[in-house]
């Protein structure tokens, strides 16, 4: 089974809404759909801006 790794930075505010939206897209009902981790984000730098935090997203 070949497998995909996704990384989502996203605002507090919508990671119930992402977490549904990737799981209605991923969901098979078979063996390999995958895993959903959700974890804190201390801090986001766009480097080119300079922006940070939700700025940076």
């Amino acid at each position: 089974m070949p497998k995909l790794k996704i990384e989502v930075a996203v605002d507090a505010a919508v990671v119930d809404q992402v977490i549904q939206a990737i799981s209605n897209t991923a969901r098979t009902g078979q063996i390999g759909d995958g895993k959903i981790f959700v974890m804190p984000l201390e801090r986001a730098i766009r480097i080119r801006t300079g922006e940070t935090d939700a700025d940076a997203l």
